[in-house]
């Protein structure tokens, strides 16, 4: 039995966003939490530029998948995050999570401009993620 907290991230797509969030909240404090991600309304993958920008950082998200919230209905969480207002709007409480908050982030995929243009707005959608998850867990799961 593990005495790692659970904690879900939650987008639309689940291919950006939370993925993002689920691979550094596992790289950066994985020893404390167990972390999943999911979408309302899946992508059905992990948006090549979301591997990009955290493989300039160190992270591997290139085995993440996108999957629908439903994959985890009835599993327990400690907490559920929301990180987009669309999702924050259709399910604002997990029901199966003992708190859910919302924390929203641009969805990078609506970064206009060319490519270079587009994975700067990934990358700063990235960094606003990682500084919120040093912040909000570095000392324990926010209750």
């Amino acid at each position: 039995m593990t005495d790692k907290k659970r904690i879900l991230f939650i987008c639309t797509a689940n291919a950006a966003r939370s993925q993002m969030a689920e691979g550094y909240l596992r790289a950066k404090f994985g020893d404390q939490y167990e972390v999943f991600s999911a979408g309302t309304r899946p992508a059905g993958r992990v948006a090549p530029r979301s591997i990009v920008v955290m493989q300039e950082i160190g992270i591997d998200i290139s085995s993440q998948w996108s999957k629908p919230l439903d994959t985890f209905k009835g599993v327990p969480f400690d907490l559920a995050v929301t990180l987009c207002n669309n999702v924050n709007t259709v399910c604002p409480v997990v029901p199966t999570a003992k708190k859910t908050i919302h924390h929203g982030f641009p969805d990078p995929h609506l970064t206009p401009g060319t490519d270079e243009e587009i994975l700067d707005g990934y990358r700063k959608v990235r960094d606003a993620i990682c500084a919120w998850i040093d912040v909000t867990f570095a000392h324990g799961c926010p209750s």
